[in-house]
């Protein structure tokens, strides 16, 4: 009989072992095969937080837009890089250090603060009260509409860094950095990602650093970790098929199993959602 466990890491597409470069050309021909797919689009556009998994992601994505230039002879094709800070990134200085590494063809910083409050004011005038974890919900998907709208404006895809890892505890915003059109890390770790980092011989500090959402006001670069309640290194490996403390081990299926919804699409009358 099949076990919760080894479910998880098949929905997940994850693997226990991989080949670092075998990985990187995987996602890269992913990306370039969906621009195939779709000869309109020219845009790569992707969020830079400073964090592990969109810098591992926005490399891919510049190297493989070099590659479609070179291969098809076509200038049109590009990597956005957008950070969008709410008011001061208190890591702005690593944010900056990662585009600088990456070398996109083109960056911009989109400035979320205004827009946010915005919508926290207009609502709490109204009566109701946006909760410090419900306004950083609000935040990623303001950050969501803004790449978004720089992709309706530049024939663009959305990228998403979503990977298994996040995938499997529901560690994003639905509708919010959980929105994408592509998930070009969708099978790996979190471990598995650094591994592709040091690959593409990022500097350590980049895959060393502690992750962190850091969307709430009153708990700034609170770590993931803490959040989940839960360490990356028991997520990575329960999802490698090893064994974990029982603790870890209940407190991701108890994450995996409260975030289904996240990972379905919008459920119509059709849809056999309810009956698992």
């Amino acid at each position: 009989m099949t076990t919760l466990q080894e479910k998880i890491i098949s929905e997940m597409g994850a693997q226990p072992k991989i080949d670092a470069k075998e990985e990187i050309r995987k996602s890269i021909e992913f990306m370039k095969d969906y621009l195939k797919r779709y000869p309109f689009l020219k845009t790569f556009v992707l969020g830079i937080s400073g964090g592990q998994d969109s810098t591992l992601l926005g490399k891919l994505a510049q190297l493989a837009i070099e590659e479609m230039r070179e291969e098809t002879g076509e200038g049109a094709y590009q990597f956005i890089a957008v950070r969008m800070p709410y008011g001061v990134q208190g890591d702005e200085k690593d944010a900056i250090e990662v585009i600088d590494w990456i070398q996109p063809d083109q960056q911009m910083v989109i400035n979320i603060k205004e827009s946010v409050d915005s919508v926290v004011d207009e609502i709490e005038r109204q009566g109701k009260v946006i909760s410090d974890f419900n306004k950083g919900n609000i935040k990623a998907r303001q950050r969501m509409i803004v790449q978004y709208a720089i992709a309706g404006d530049t024939n663009g895809v959305v990228l998403g860094s979503d990977h298994a890892a996040e995938s499997v505890t529901g560690f994003y915003t639905k509708f919010g950095d959980g929105a994408a059109d592509i998930m070009p890390l969708f099978r790996l770790n979190k471990r598995q990602g650094a591994e592709l980092l040091k690959e593409l011989a990022s500097p350590e500090h980049f895959y060393t650093k502690i992750p962190t959402a850091d969307l709430q006001d009153n708990l700034p670069a609170l770590s993931d970790e803490t959040e989940l309640g839960v360490s990356y290194e028991h997520i990575d490996d329960y999802l490698e098929g090893k064994e974990v403390p029982e603790e870890a081990k209940e407190r991701i299926e108890e994450l995996y199993l409260k975030s289904r919804h996240k990972r379905h699409l919008p459920i119509n009358i059709f849809d056999d959602f309810w009956k698992d």
